[in-house]
């Protein structure tokens, strides 16, 4: 699933075809709001909220979407509206007089008022690539269920938005931390300090214009430390990173981590059998 940095990309790219544009048309495909017209309506602006995407359109509209697993949007030259618009996956199409904005697979699709925006997004904690990040009230998020997990804390959206399994795993294997410590055996400077080592990150992914860790790598180019690591040598230690589930359904995951590095085995590893490495690329719910 894209996590925060590529969910800010969508919005800037957006954001930079459509502002102060006209839409000459829309197609909204999801029965609730599929006899709606935006035509006529200038748009204001495109931004991220967490992984969510809130395009803003004059009359106090709000065109709300999340890409969930395979979800995007890409802006084209109009003129191929009509061939783009065929495909089965096409949830959306917001077009101007130059450009059409496609929306492919979207995990959701809303159509609500501006000033209602809350309904879709006021569940969200606070976004680490907003600039008013409010880091104290994340930080008090994150350590409201002592019990629970650092990885499940930071992953659920309604305490720190953006994270997910990428910028949870590496944050925590920079800082040494093993993904299944319960928050409450964590001191307050930790938490802090993972939550901006975590900031740190996805700033760094959102500004490169592609999802990196380090920022120095090429595009395409493996620059993570344990996410997507699977069975291959740790870069700090040699030892195999490895993969294992936690949290509880319908909100389990799956957690890259190195037992050396990071403190020991999970819980519910048994040291030698290891998950299918797909797994590693999925996120669930808690959005």
């Amino acid at each position: 699933m894209p996590e925060g940095d590529a969910v800010w990309r969508t919005a800037r790219r957006l954001h930079q075809g459509l502002a102060g544009q006209v839409l000459v048309g829309s197609d909204l495909r999801v029965p609730a709001h599929a006899t709606a017209d935006l035509a006529g309506r200038r748009t204001i602006e495109v931004v991220p909220r967490g992984k969510h995407l809130l395009h803003r359109i004059e009359g106090d509209l709000t065109v709300h979407s999340h890409l969930r697993m395979e979800g995007s949007w890409r802006l084209h030259p109009v003129a191929r509206r009509h061939a783009l618009g065929t495909r089965h996956t096409v949830r959306a199409l917001l077009w101007t007089a130059e450009r059409v904005a496609v929306g492919e697979s979207l995990g959701m699709l809303d159509l609500v008022r501006t000033s209602e925006e809350h309904r879709v997004v006021g569940h969200l904690g606070p976004d680490l690539l907003d600039p008013r990040y409010d880091a104290s009230l994340a930080v008090a998020n994150v350590l409201a269920d002592p019990a629970r997990t650092i990885t499940e804390a930071c992953l659920d959206q309604r305490n720190v938005a953006g994270m997910g399994t990428i910028f949870t795993a590496e944050p925590l294997f920079e800082l040494g931390l093993n993904p299944w410590t319960p928050v409450g055996h964590l001191p307050t400077e930790t938490i802090e300090d993972l939550l901006h080592t975590a900031r740190r990150m996805l700033v760094r992914s959102a500004r490169a214009g592609r999802t990196t860790v380090t920022g120095h790598a090429d595009v395409n180019q493996d620059d993570g430390f344990v996410h997507g690591r699977m069975g291959l040598p740790c870069k700090r230690c040699g030892q195999p990173v490895r993969l294992a589930p936690i949290g509880r359904q319908p909100q389990e995951r799956v957690m890259f981590y190195c037992p050396v590095c990071q403190g020991g085995l999970a819980p519910n590893d048994d040291g030698g059998r290891q998950a299918p490495l797909g797994h590693g690329r999925s996120e669930r719910r808690t959005r």
